[in-house]
């Protein structure tokens, strides 16, 4: 967006010389989008600045400039960025463009930040419809005014078909944390508790059977959605929370892999605490994965101080993000820093890494 900022921004002028308003019904992106004349011009006021208009994003510039005062005494600046690549673009339960907005903002939300704004680049390719444009860019702008995180600032570029996959975007977020809160990944210690916000695996798979076309009688849906609310939700409830993840790609399994070794120390789960859905345990189960490997857009992981667990998961279950939260597991002292589970058959094996992606480009 940002080389046709200032003309976009001008009102009026703008338009001068378009013979029509863009065909948002069945015109394609062609390579005039992204040269930075008067079509990007159009496209963003016509379609981008339409939805996701603020105060900051029609300042016109190549960057916002937003008050200072938003930051507060003895706060701490955090940024996050993240780039979206998922196939499909459309699934049940969300799109890239929501999905967009929710994953930098739980990037920030699990640094224990308040997210306040976010920008986006987006890289379309040459024929890309624009009414499908106009859907993600309508869920983007739904998914950024519903969790009160406006985007501020952006850039578009096109390349020539075949040389892209519809649409990239890349989302980058600021936000704020309190002096004296950190929840990095490094503070896990031995007899902490670990706590889910909810059902896992729904992501990735919901993102599977839409990619495969597979016709599983109950729907999967993706839980895609911005935990920002739960966070603060779990931040005021006095608890001491040690670490907090979102564990989106490698799934639960290698979120707690990481941070294992970020804190030295060994983790047991208990498989028969695992909340996991009816039909995404049956479609893992169909395609032989494993739902701790797979990935989350909705849920987080927290580790926790024993003594404040119950109260971390009431104030959890009480937020509709979390009504589903489970305690699935405890912190041990480990040398060989390994992540482990009891069986429902009172079994144990190894939780390990992955070798490589179980599932490619679910976000």
């Amino acid at each position: 967006m940002s080389e046709a900022h200032q003309e976009a921004g001008q009102k009026g002028g703008v338009r001068k010389g378009y013979v029509r308003p863009l065909d948002l019904k069945n015109g394609r992106v062609d390579m005039t989008h992204g040269s930075g004349g008067r079509a990007m011009a159009q496209l963003i006021e016509e379609l981008f600045a339409c939805h996701l208009g603020n105060d900051y994003l029609a300042q016109g510039n190549d960057g916002a400039v937003m008050p200072a005062a938003a930051f507060g005494a003895g706060a701490r600046l955090v940024m996050a960025t993240d780039a979206h690549v998922v196939s499909p673009l459309f699934f049940p339960g969300g799109d890239i463009g929501c999905l967009s907005v929710h994953g930098t903002i739980n990037d920030l939300a699990v640094m224990g930040a308040t997210p306040l704004y976010l920008a986006a680049s987006f890289i379309l390719e040459e024929g890309f419809p624009l009414a499908d444009l106009a859907r993600l860019v309508e869920s983007m702008a739904r998914a950024a005014r519903d969790a009160g995180v406006p985007v501020v600032t952006g850039d578009t570029k096109v390349v020539e078909q075949g040389k892209g996959d519809g649409v990239f975007i890349t989302t980058t977020g600021v936000g704020v944390v309190r002096d004296g809160e950190d929840f990095s990944g490094d503070r896990a210690r031995p007899g902490d508790r670990i706590i889910v916000s909810g059902s896992i695996g729904d992501h990735g798979m919901a993102i599977m059977a839409q990619r495969e076309s597979l016709g599983f009688s109950a729907p999967i849906e993706s839980d895609t959605a911005a935990l920002h609310g739960l966070v603060a939700a779990m931040r005021a409830s006095g608890a001491q929370i040690r670490v907090l993840r979102d564990p989106t790609r490698g799934g639960v399994a290698t979120t707690l892999n990481e941070i294992a070794r970020q804190s030295g120390v060994g983790m047991m789960l208990q498989e028969r605490a695992l909340p996991v859905k009816q039909e995404v345990a049956a479609a893992c189960e169909f395609l032989g994965l494993d739902p701790l490997y797979v990935a989350n857009e909705g849920k987080l992981l927290a580790v926790v101080a024993p003594e404040d667990a119950e109260i971390l998961l009431a104030a959890m279950r009480a937020h509709p993000l979390g009504q589903c939260a489970a305690l699935i597991g405890s912190v041990h002292e480990d040398a060989q820093h390994f992540v482990q589970m009891t069986t429902g058959f009172g079994g144990r094996r190894i939780v390990d890494w992955l070798t490589g992606e179980q599932l490619p480009r679910i976000c």
